[in-house]
């Protein structure tokens, strides 16, 4: 079961990029998409409903353009659920969650933390909810699967300029400490765990520096997985050469 994550930076605008095509080519099982910038209404037809696949959107209740997530899947979930039930997190957009016979996967878009403490503060808020909400649920479900944006740079090899990066959001210590906690409370980092010595390996870069052509970038895209899966997790990747956003997707195959 291929599964690949990728934060889009507008659904419609990589759509004119050769997005369907890439989609077939890809013929992941799952793929969710983080940064959907759009509602469903506003989508063509043919990225709504592609071939073979079921499809599920969340968007931004707060304003239009803004946030957003969304599920391709060749097999239909037994249920769907559209946030975490906080309804200041929920608003935006960010969480689908698809259960399906043998796991649960949930496709997240992360706050990001500029903008000053405020917004800082409400990524560090969305962080400790979401753990409390998927340790409830790997209480009923053992296997459990988030991917997203995590908008943190784990540990200085995740990122091309740790030591100038410090003391700016996305690689904060109150951040990464929150990966930290993650990990401790059973989750795995599906890239790190299969190549854990890999360096230069991004899923973000600037495009306003051109940092893509420099391969200076951030790693802050990530599949986690419960401890129940590391037995069935085969490869962990980063499609670096995929155009048309700022991200790259990311994946994993697993033999569930």
């Amino acid at each position: 079961m291929k599964i690949i994550s990728w934060n889009v930076n507008g659904l419609r605008a990589v759509y004119k990029k050769g997005f369907l095509e890439w989609l077939e080519n890809e013929n992941a099982n799952i793929l969710g998409l983080q940064e959907t910038k759009a509602e469903e209404a506003q989508l063509p037809e043919n990225l709504r409903a592609p071939k073979g696949y079921f499809s599920y959107f969340s968007s931004s209740k707060k304003r239009k353009g803004y946030s957003g997530v969304a599920i391709y899947t060749k097999e239909k979930p037994k249920r769907v659920e559209y946030g975490m039930g906080i309804k200041k997190f929920d608003d935006e957009g960010r969480l689908l969650e698809a259960h399906f016979d043998n796991f649960i996967l949930l496709n997240v878009y992360f706050p990001n933390g500029g903008g000053g403490t405020e917004r800082l503060k409400y990524k560090l808020d969305f962080y400790d909810a979401f753990l409390a909400h998927i340790k409830k649920l790997r209480a009923k479900q053992q296997n459990i699967i988030f991917m997203g944006d995590v908008n943190t740079a784990h540990e200085e090899i995740d990122l091309a300029r740790p030591k100038e990066n410090e003391k700016n959001t996305g690689f904060l210590p109150e951040e990464r400490a929150w990966i930290d906690e993650v990990i401790y409370h059973g989750f795995m980092d599906s890239f790190r765990h299969l190549h854990p010595n890999k360096k230069d390996t991004y899923s973000y870069w600037d495009m306003k520096t051109r940092a893509r052509d420099r391969n200076v970038g951030w790693r802050l895209d990530y599949v986690f997985i419960s401890a129940a899966l590391q037995k069935y997790l085969k490869k962990a990747f980063i499609l670096s050469e995929v155009p048309g956003s700022d991200h790259a997707p990311i994946g994993v195959l697993i033999e569930l």
